[in-house]
């Protein structure tokens, strides 16, 4: 049974991992306990062995069997400027700035090595999930411009896979896209018994995602 204190803790068997911890709240976890999650993820291994295949690194998605793809892409605008805006808007993580999805914290530098912690709320419940960042790209120089990281999933996340977040500026053209690509399976015993749902919820970020960055780039931060 759910209780509102965020000490409330499941465990569930998964076929991957003998016990993972699901950790539900009716209330917002302090930030208390979200850094405490978050201290507790240092040492902890990626959930997936794919690491690289949403092709962050040389731009050639390597997409693993039996994995779900997910391509999003959304033109923000024209032109230099709104592409610097773009790239400022992606360190500030504002394409998780969605109400029903928070990032802990959006001052976490887009490093390879640096773990963060996605919060969701779905179906009136909190849920944290543990993701690291696994590549960067920073591209300033060529036809086209590129800036962006990826990040995978630790054990303690619904998900298993590796998603890639990238604005690009053509400069042929002068257009600005937000790109997000994503490979991913569940994880977790719920995310396996509400896979219908959880597909949904993936769908609905990503369009929110796209919403949020053309806000981010045409309003101050």
């Amino acid at each position: 049974m759910l209780r509102r204190d965020w000490k409330a803790v499941r465990e569930i068997a998964s076929p991957r991992s003998a016990i993972l911890p699901l950790v539900l709240s009716r209330a917002r976890p302090s930030d208390a306990a979200i850094r405490a999650f978050l201290a507790r993820q240092a040492g902890r291994p990626l959930s997936y062995a794919e690491v690289g295949c949403t092709g962050a690194g040389d731009g050639r998605p390597r997409p693993p069997a039996r994995f779900n793809v997910d391509h999003h892409r959304a033109v923000l605008g024209q032109g230099t400027a709104l592409f610097d805006r773009a790239v400022e808007a992606m360190r500030r993580w504002a394409q998780f700035r969605l109400g029903w999805v928070e990032l802990c914290y959006p001052d976490a530098p887009l490093m390879a090595g640096v773990t963060v912690a996605i919060l969701v709320r779905v179906l009136g419940i909190h849920w944290l999930n543990a993701c690291r960042i696994v590549s960067t790209v920073d591209e300033t120089s060529g036809p086209v411009r590129r800036f962006g990281f990826a990040y995978g999933t630790l054990e303690e996340h619904g998900e298993r896979g590796e998603e890639r977040f990238l604005v690009e500026h053509d400069e042929h053209s002068g257009e600005v896209a937000y790109d997000i690509f994503a490979v991913s399976r569940p994880n977790h015993l719920l995310a396996r018994l509400g896979y219908p749902y959880a597909r949904r919820v993936q769908g609905r970020f990503a369009r929110d995602s796209m919403r949020a960055m053309r806000s981010a780039v045409t309003s101050p931060p």
